[in-house]
């Protein structure tokens, strides 16, 4: 049974969101109290994380870096707050996605059972480990890390999502919409913006392995992976 923990301080929303993910068979941890939130995260280890960004003490943003030092669990951030910048720093953050308040309840459902779906289902009956190696630089999805000479870096699940369809497609391009339908089931509720943002930290973790300009903007068409690390090889 896959366990779901809720960081939510409002009792009456945190009850809500509990007794209605249990009916789907999944077992719920509610926080009580928020000064020890690492301290329950550890103890649980829950396969996905619903956060609010306004607590008691320190806020979600906080809490949602702590929780990236010791997993890659998903991520979704519940907030009443509905301006970009939030949606924003929440991805920013460590965040995979956000969600506003008032909320339909379904679509909390159908998120969480999409991001289980993608950081778990996938790869839960494979038994060999796949590698994807493009001009040197080495992709391993199931570890959710990338390698480039001696330099390895740990990515999140939807900056290994892109950068899988990238490679996989090199030299096509590969359209926003099919980004968007790997990342994301739900396409209707994913603004521009959020890929954006992804886009962008993707293209840091390229920079982490000293690789510049490593995914081009294909104006009107969408992204495309460009080999620039060889070219710098080369010379």
């Amino acid at each position: 049974m896959q366990k779901i923990m809720i960081i939510e301080d409002d009792p009456k929303i945190a009850e809500h969101l509990g007794s209605y993910i249990s009916k789907y068979g999944y077992e719920v941890v509610q926080l009580l109290e928020f000064n020890h939130v690492m301290d329950e995260f550890i103890k649980h280890k829950p396969a996905l994380v619903l956060l609010d960004i306004n607590l008691p003490s320190y806020d979600g943003y906080y809490w949602c870096r702590q929780i990236r030092k010791e997993s890659i669990c998903p991520v979704i951030f519940i907030s009443a707050r509905v301006g970009e910048m939030d949606q924003v720093m929440a991805l920013e953050n460590g965040g995979d996605d956000f969600i506003t308040k008032p909320f339909h309840i379904e679509v909390v459902m159908a998120k969480i059972r999409s991001h289980l779906r993608r950081a778990y289902g996938e790869y839960a009956i494979k038994t060999e480990e796949r590698i994807i190696d493009l001009a040197g630089l080495i992709f391993y999805p199931e570890r959710l890390e990338l390698a480039y000479r001696s330099k390895t870096i740990t990515l999140s699940k939807k900056e290994a999502d892109i950068i899988e369809i990238l490679m996989e497609r090199y030299p096509r391009v590969t359209g926003r919409e099919d980004l968007l339908e790997k990342l994301w089931d739900e396409q209707a509720y994913v603004d521009e913006n959020t890929l954006n943002v992804n886009i962008t930290r993707t293209r840091k973790k390229f920079q982490d392995l000293d690789i510049e300009n490593a995914i081009e903007t294909v104006r009107g068409a969408g992204y495309r992976l460009h080999i620039t690390w060889v070219e710098v090889v080369e010379e």
